[in-house]
């Protein structure tokens, strides 16, 4: 990286005006990204997705659908804005009314259903104009898929804004008591910014062909800001420490040889969790992965032109405003405390292994599920008019399934309805079936020569013919199947599997809430063995040890574990002012992947300084103490702002959101302190020079 680091100190103002140019451009396009954020990204590429197509196209059952909740209404009112509602908007493909369906009418409270051939996912201009059309009328609310999906992708612009406003001064303090100057203290959250705009432009750039998830407008500034204050941290306080020693130039071109080494090793390590994590065929998952794969792309991309380019403008400029006299690393505080650790290994592995199993304990209740209408607030008029629904209706007491079964012969013969018959009055026997439609149950007959009989008379004929064009189309029959439980619930998605077979397709809340389960399950021992793989390889050829890298992935794997034992702790059992509920299930997944990438960051920033000194000859007590305490402040320092950018989120409304945030902070605060400055220093000190043990390798190690 010779010629590279000296590329960008002599084009250093170029640098920074290209730089200039290409941020004012992306900030352009990046305040659009709202609008190419559409639904929740829990979505996935099988059965259920297939069925609904097919019976959209050929049964006219609805993509998706609106609730129009009508609070203390008349009759007459209903009916005239239903219909101003259907001349208005020509989206509206039917309209189920309240006036019509009893099960949907109640004296105080009732409900109509307007009915389109798109999904929520391109509905949110037509949730704006219906509620526009009604803004006057208080009593009207609206909720459904595409009216919460929308105020999911407001909600998440708000909780954005909120977050940052927490996060970014908390982070200028801690760069503060960092570097002393009030520049220094800046230049990383510019830097971090930068990084998130450029990186909204080029997400805009992909939305025009990948449907994108509403949590990209939080994971990204989540990363981006984490991961660039976190480079330049590192960058600066290497070019400071050379420049005691060398000129401006000179000591921009060392960070970037040294420093720049780490953060490439960095950003290796966070993107093979997020390669881990596309394995996982959830569009959420996928979105995570290729939205974060980019900001870690333009984190780096900043973290090795950017930024060095601006010291090498600023040289000595960067510690001006100096209002706090910063002490040496190597202070004698931290010395001593990595003395202490050092004296008694055997006690501080047994307090710090204590500590986390008992923080593990929760984990065992864990109940994980996929965020329903409670991710939203509780304020939103979407989950207000929904729970008010779901009291009054029991919304959630029962689900649909529909049922798409073809026949080759067809269903337009006696052998066909026969057949019907059978499938009618298996699925009627099963105990979690609450109602089948079909043909047969619309006319009330009950066998196929009843049907034959009917058929006979002409007037009679015309109307079992149009009971049975809603349910057969050529060689396909559809089934209506009502189930007795919620469609997110365990029997539901049990069911779901139970029935599903190559010529009994299924669609509906219980197989939607199935496959992304099933999906998860399937793949995510694959995704974590990607991880302490590829994890573990590259940890054995940077150390060339064995013994590093297993203690490494064996302490994150008790880190992070402990770490979703608090999780539950604090949101499945109600803690901190929060109601208890559960956990969303992308979260154990999404933290394991992203934190395990984050974490290697401090061990191998820890481990290489300890390296350095075993292999200059210290002793490994010597080593371990050397470079403990030359790196717990960087170490603390980063994983302080890393915990701050996320923890902010836990003050956000959307709880997916919410949890995400704490996770990643509760895991980031477990592994700088539990693991990084109590277990590794121990465990180095008890396994002394078997540390650096590695088959078939002759140490080169000049012991004194």
């Amino acid at each position: 990286m010779v010629r590279y680091s000296q590329f960008i100190t002599k084009h250093a103002k170029s640098i920074v005006a290209l730089w200039v140019i290409f941020i004012v451009i992306s900030a352009f396009f990046a305040v659009k990204i709202p609008d190419y954020l559409k639904g929740d990204g829990f979505k996935v590429d099988a059965e259920h997705q297939a069925v609904m197509k097919e019976l959209n196209k050929n049964f006219d059952v609805p993509a998706d659908s609106i609730l129009v909740v009508f609070n203390d209404v008349s009759d007459k009112k209903i009916k005239s804005t239903l219909d101003e509602l259907k001349k208005e908007e020509p989206e509206i493909d039917s309209i189920i009314s309240p006036l019509k369906e009893k099960d949907q009418y109640s004296k105080n409270l009732s409900y109509a259903v307007l009915n389109f051939d798109e999904s929520s996912q391109d509905l949110g201009p037509v949730v704006e104009h219906v509620r526009n059309l009604t803004k006057d009328d208080k009593n009207i609310e609206y909720t459904g898929g595409p009216v919460i999906s929308k105020d999911m992708n407001e909600a998440s612009q708000k909780d954005l804004m909120q977050a940052e406003l927490i996060g970014l001064p908390i982070a200028v303090i801690v760069l503060l008591l960092a570097f002393g100057s009030v520049v220094a203290s800046i230049l990383p959250i510019l830097i971090g910014i930068s990084t998130i705009i450029v990186t909204f432009f080029a997400m805009v750039i992909i939305g025009d062909s990948v449907s994108l998830s509403v949590y990209i407008l939080n994971i990204i500034p989540m990363l981006g800001l984490a991961l660039s204050i976190d480079f330049s941290l590192l960058f600066i306080n290497r070019y400071r420490e050379e420049r005691q020693r060398t000129s401006v130039e000179h000591a921009v071109q060392i960070a970037i040889q040294t420093a720049g080494k780490s953060i490439i090793f960095s950003a290796i390590c966070v993107m093979i969790g997020l390669a881990a994590i596309s394995v996982i065929r959830v569009e959420l998952f996928e979105n995570i992965a290729l939205g974060g794969s980019v900001v870690v792309f333009f984190a780096v991309f900043t973290a090795l032109t950017l930024s060095p380019a601006i010291l090498t403008l600023l040289g000595d400029r960067l510690n001006k405003w100096t209002i706090i006299r910063v002490k040496p690393t190597a202070t004698s505080r931290w010395h001593a405390f990595a003395s202490t650790v050092m004296k008694r290994p055997v006690l501080v592995v047994i307090a710090s292994l204590a500590v986390l199993v008992l923080m593990m304990i929760p984990i065992k209740d864990i109940k994980l599920t996929i965020p329903q209408i409670d991710a939203l607030p509780k304020t939103y008029d979407a989950r207000v008019a929904y729970e008010k629904l779901d009291k009054e209706f029991k919304l959630d007491s029962q689900s649909t399934v529909y049922a798409l079964v073809e026949r080759k012969d067809g269903w337009d013969n006696d052998g066909g309805r026969k057949e019907i018959l059978s499938l009618q009055k298996k699925l009627e026997k099963d105990s979690l079936v609450k109602d089948v439609k079909t043909a047969f149950t619309t006319a009330d007959i009950k066998t196929v020569k009843e049907w034959n009989q009917a058929s006979q008379i002409p007037q009679v004929k015309t109307n079992l013919e149009k009971a049975q064009d809603a349910f057969i189309h050529k060689d396909q029959l559809m089934i209506p199947i009502t189930l007795n439980v919620a469609g997110d619930s365990s029997e539901a998605q049990q069911w779901a599997r139970d029935w599903s077979k190559p010529n009994f397709k299924l669609a509906g809340a219980p197989k939607y809430n199935q496959e992304i389960f099933d999906e998860i399950s399937d793949h995510v021992v694959e995704a974590g063995l990607i991880i302490i793989v590829t994890t573990f390889i590259i940890l054995l050829i940077a150390f060339r040890s064995i013994i590093i890298p297993l203690k490494a992935i064996i302490m994150n794997i008790f880190g992070l574990t402990a770490a979703f034992g608090l999780l539950v702790y604090i949101f499945q059992y109600g803690h901190f002012g929060l109601d208890a509920g559960s956990i969303v299930l992308i979260i154990p997944v999404i933290t394991f992947c992203l934190v395990f990438g984050l974490s290697m960051d401090y061990e191998v920033f820890l481990i290489s300084r300890i390296q350095e000194e075993y292999e200059k000859g210290s002793s490994n007590t010597k080593a371990t103490i050397d470079g403990l305490t030359q790196t717990s402040k960087i170490i603390t320092s980063a994983a302080l702002i890393m915990i701050v950018l996320t923890g902010s989120f836990a003050f956000t409304d959307i709880m997916p959101v919410k949890q995400i945030g704490v996770a990643i902070a509760i895991a980031i605060a477990i592994d700088a302190t539990i693991i990084r400055l109590l277990l590794v220093p121990s465990l180095m000190k008890l396994f002394g020079d078997w540390n650096w043990w590695l088959p078939f390798r002759k140490n080169k190690r000049n012991a004194k």
